[in-house]
């Protein structure tokens, strides 16, 4: 059992997403608009040192210290806000000193069996293709779920010369360097540098492996290959082998550092492709994971660390059920979709549905709208749950797919899954700013935003979402072909937030976000109705105060009201742009 989460407004920012540094955004938080708004902060995870994906590829889990200091954590300790970081369980970096040093010494490394030899693993339970790869049988290759095409595999050459193929299941580059007769100096007889680089281009142009290429009588082939390695960069996030004890001790450790750090809630990063086993899927199998995360959760206990598995699964599968269950809090992954179906077709039927379902189980849950990821689309669809059950989905697919299409043609980007062949098999994500999600219409945002702070949950609010930010599609299109998610990352000068801040959207977010994060209504009770299929009405009531909301979804309108001691307090958004009474 993990501790149950803080209930405050939640902050959601890179490091440097507001100015250059995280003392730039912790100067913002000092300023009267953001007093009271803000009770918990979830820096991503640029705060180690990391080298792509923004931060999810970890080299090590030191301070980034272009990015942070410890004052910065003194002074949000200051601020009375805790913090929240993420752990990434399933990859480390190519750059980090345990698969530098696989790569360095090879079969001699201690961290030889750190990572996972995709050959050792499916030995016996596949056959090697061109490339000397083993392509897991039939039985084995439809279970394995894909985050990329093809098999994830990135070729790692050893020492020896071999080429050995490590399991990769997220992000990789590799590039070739060509190796030159200068660099070949000294390590081959004097006059062949030549010939030797042309070897070694002619192998390249060919793919063919170094094991197989003569260099010629007199050639010292570990030291050339030597120098092959030097010219090879890697990119890559490589997954970790969970049967090795030196991994869990590398867990301990890194919990021991967030906890020290000050962390209260620590995110739990692709945890559902951990565990992996032969003639299982290699994504959330059972009983595996729950081994796995419950050992976890004995770690975090000893902490006081609070543990957020992150996890995208189809609503039909029951895996969210499952892990509140077992008295873990879960991602409402499915809220953001719904928001917009609900707003889009002014209709309350299924969000009401999901909503009733959250108090009837009582879910403890972190909401959103926007994120650093994406707005989740597989989330909404059915599936089938452990025990064989078919369940629908939250959403009709029909639905889904047309929602998807409205998203595209209002610029995002969209992220698909692939299976083993290489082909898709589904929408995964849709990658957009959630303003410009719902059409940079501000009342339609401040509507969004509004049921947010209303729904149960503990309320995570993306830094962009809340000064309006569009899709950058120019910084998508830099980023490249894996740059889908830099529409929605945009950072923001100083000089763009004093800007934003004037904007009636960001003021009246602001309102509700303070009125969310102090008032005692919402630790107490919540009823929810609808007078129509156009309208919601969400109240809360506790210790002496009642926050209650009443939305048109059709007409994009609604009032917040909030009667406490001190009196009563309205806020609506109008047709012609949000405004707040009182």
């Amino acid at each position: 059992m993990t501790k149950r989460l803080p209930s405050g407004v939640m902050l959601n920012a890179y490091p440097d997403s507001v100015g250059e540094r995280l003392a730039d955004m912790i100067e913002l938080l000092r300023r009267p608009e953001l007093a009271d708004v803000v009770s918990l902060f979830y820096v991503l995870p640029t705060f180690f040192n990391s080298d792509l994906d923004r931060g999810f590829s970890v080299v090590d889990y030191g301070m980034n210290d272009e990015l942070v200091a410890q004052d910065d954590l003194d002074a949000l300790a200051d601020l009375g806000v805790e913090l929240k970081l993420d752990f990434v369980l399933n990859h480390l970096s190519v750059a980090s000193p345990q698969f530098r040093d696989l790569v360095e010494l090879g079969d001699q490394s201690s961290y030889r069996d750190f990572f996972i030899d995709w050959n050792e693993f499916w030995a016996g339970h596949g056959e090697p293709d061109e490339r000397g790869v083993v392509v897991p049988d039939a039985e084995h290759l439809e279970r394995l779920f894909m985050r990329k095409p093809g098999l994830p595999v990135l070729r790692i050459p050893f020492p020896d010369g071999s080429d050995r193929w490590y399991w990769n299941t997220f992000y990789q580059q590799v590039t070739e360097e060509p190796v030159g007769a200068r660099a070949l100096t000294g390590v081959v007889p004097v006059g062949r540098e030549f010939e030797v680089a042309t070897v070694l281009a002619d192998a390249a142009e060919t793919a063919t492996p170094l094991d197989e290429v003569d260099f010629g009588v007199g050639v010292d082939r570990s030291a050339v290959l030597a120098v092959v390695g030097r010219h090879r960069r890697y990119l890559g996030q490589m997954d970790l082998d969970a049967r090795s004890e030196q991994v869990w001790t590398f867990y301990r450790e890194t919990l021991e550092r967030l906890a020290a750090y000050g962390a209260r809630i620590v995110r739990l990063d692709a945890f559902a492709y951990l565990h992996k086993e032969i003639g299982r899927s290699n994504f959330f199998n059972r009983p595996g994971t729950w081994e796995q995360l419950r050992r976890l959760a004995d770690m975090a206990a000893e902490l006081d660390l609070t543990l957020l598995p992150e996890i995208h699964a189809e609503y039909g599968t029951a895996i969210h059920t499952e892990l509140a269950d077992e008295g873990f809090p879960v991602y409402d992954f499915f809220f953001p979709g719904l928001v917009i179906d609900a707003i889009d077709r002014g209709r309350s039927t299924d969000l009401k549905r999901w909503i009733d379902e959250v108090i009837r189980r009582d879910l403890e849950t972190v909401t959103m709208l926007g994120c650093h990821d994406g707005i989740p689309v597989i989330d909404l669809r059915g599936g089938t749950t452990a025990d064989g059950e078919e369940r629908a989905g939250l959403l009709p697919d029909d639905v889904i797919e047309s929602t998807v299409e409205r998203l595209l043609r209002r610029g995002g980007r969209v992220k698909n899954l692939y299976g083993p062949d290489g082909q898709k098999i589904s929408y995964y994500q849709v990658n957009a700013t959630f303003y410009s999600a719902l059409g940079e219409d501000d009342d339609s945002f401040a509507l969004a935003r509004a049921l947010h702070l209303f729904v149960p949950g503990t309320p995570q609010v993306w830094y962009l979402d809340l000064f309006a930010g569009s899709n950058d599609v120019e910084a998508a299109d830099r980023a490249g072909p894996g740059g889908h998610k830099e529409i929605n990352r945009t950072n923001l000068s100083l000089d763009e937030i004093e800007r934003r801040l004037s904007l009636p959207v960001v003021q009246l977010q602001l309102e509700l976000l303070r009125l969310r994060n102090t008032s005692p209504a919402f630790q107490g009770e919540l009823s929810v109705e609808t007078p129509d299929e156009h309208e919601i009405v969400l109240e809360w009531t506790g210790d002496g105060a009642t926050a209650r909301l009443e939305a048109d979804l059709a007409a994009a309108t609604f009032l917040v009201s909030h009667l406490d001691g001190d009196g009563e307090r309205r806020w609506s958004a109008a047709d012609q742009g949000a405004t707040s009474t009182s």
